[in-house]
């Protein structure tokens, strides 16, 4: 196994999700597949999550938008605290999940919002100055 995807994989998953209190991918695909879920950590962390064709924040903005407009909450959730992890501010989540709406329409929108307003209010940053 590369020593160097390992160590970027610790890395990126120290940096997105230290503090997630929300159960974790990771540990959801290790309770039915430990080495399976090796194998997705490190592709998916360690070699996707880690790249660094562009910023953590963007590449965090980026995933916020495409699981808004999926509906994908719990993931949204995880994905929310990791952006603020890696500097995004309540304000720029916030306007992301506001340009989806032209795509995945005000439902969709209003859902993440909620799941935002949750997060902030779980980590003490609610309400918004």
């Amino acid at each position: 196994m590369d020593k160097k995807i390992v160590e970027k994989t610790k890395k990126t998953a120290e940096l997105y999700f230290n503090d997630v209190t929300d159960e974790k991918p990771y540990d959801l695909w290790r309770a039915f597949d430990k080495d399976l879920a090796k194998d997705l950590s490190l592709f998916i962390t360690g070699q996707m999550y880690a790249r660094e064709k562009i910023p953590h924040k963007t590449r965090q903005l980026i995933t916020i938008a495409a699981l808004t407009v999926l509906c994908r909450l719990e993931e949204l959730s995880l994905h929310i605290q990791a952006a603020l992890n890696v500097g995004c501010t309540p304000q720029e989540i916030a306007e992301v999940i506001f340009q989806t709406s032209i795509y995945g329409g005000m439902p969709a929108t209003n859902q993440a919002l909620k799941t935002l307003k949750s997060v902030l209010k779980a980590k003490g940053l609610w309400p918004l100055n």
